[in-house]
């Protein structure tokens, strides 16, 4: 279909497999670099060259990585500072506002301060509701699952304010969270083949900084000035 998208897994593959091209590329460049640049060994034997040429690469390789690693930290942190600002500024939050946060202990807090949502429905501070509701499915998601006296006050709150029945608020609050526990198991798992994917890169990258160092260093000690007119 013209229409349509690439799938996950095609995407997931394809996101592999270019991390690893990009490792491979780049750390053979780096690699051979590093061996082609070295000074010539004198009388040295030729497996402590090439155990010489290969550790470079190595070195080549890991300072890159780790150089690589800091800057994109530092971008990250910068980029998601930046939108943070952003958005409390668009959102138009105050001060005080944004110096508020929830608290390990707020779950706690609410739970101790519930009232009874078919009695008294609080249809005023939807985003106060909005606020406590996010930490009751935070704190259960954590944890594995939402406990009972949660679903059934979760389900009271959205009753009241959406007119639906005890039953129907029920269901609604079951799939809702069968969905989010779904979506955060494909997010883990998400996490855990892209870790493989980026450790399988790094390895080969090490393997192909290594291998490339040794072929330039062979180049450089090859190398005929005679044969260039020099």
């Amino acid at each position: 279909m013209g229409n349509s998208g690439v799938s996950a897994s095609t995407f997931e593959i394809g996101t592999g497999l270019y991390l690893i091209v990009v490792a491979m590329l780049a750390s053979t460049i780096g690699g051979y670099v590093a061996g082609r640049l070295r000074t010539k060994w004198v009388g040295v034997h030729t497996h402590e060259v090439f155990f010489r040429d290969t550790a470079h690469g190595f070195l080549a390789w890991a300072l890159a990585t780790v150089l690589g690693a800091a800057v994109l930290t530092a971008a990250a942190g910068s980029f998601a500072g930046g939108a943070s600002s952003g958005l409390a500024s668009a959102a138009g939050v105050s001060a005080t506002q944004s110096a508020e946060s929830d608290g390990p202990v707020d779950y706690y807090v609410d739970a101790l301060l519930r009232s009874n949502p078919a009695a008294s429905p609080n249809t005023t501070y939807l985003r106060a509701t909005r606020r406590e509701i996010a930490r009751i499915l935070t704190t259960g998601l954590r944890d594995g699952d939402i406990p009972a006296p949660d679903r059934t006050y979760v389900a009271q709150v959205v009753a009241a304010r959406t007119g639906l029945n005890q039953a129907d608020a029920e269901k609604r609050v079951s799939d809702i969270i069968d969905q989010a526990k779904t979506a955060l198991d494909n997010a883990r798992k998400a996490a855990a083949k892209l870790s493989l994917w980026l450790t399988a890169s790094l390895l080969i990258g090490a393997f192909s900084a290594s291998l490339a160092a040794t072929e330039g260093g062979y180049v450089r000690d090859n190398w005929n000035p005679s044969l260039t007119g020099r």
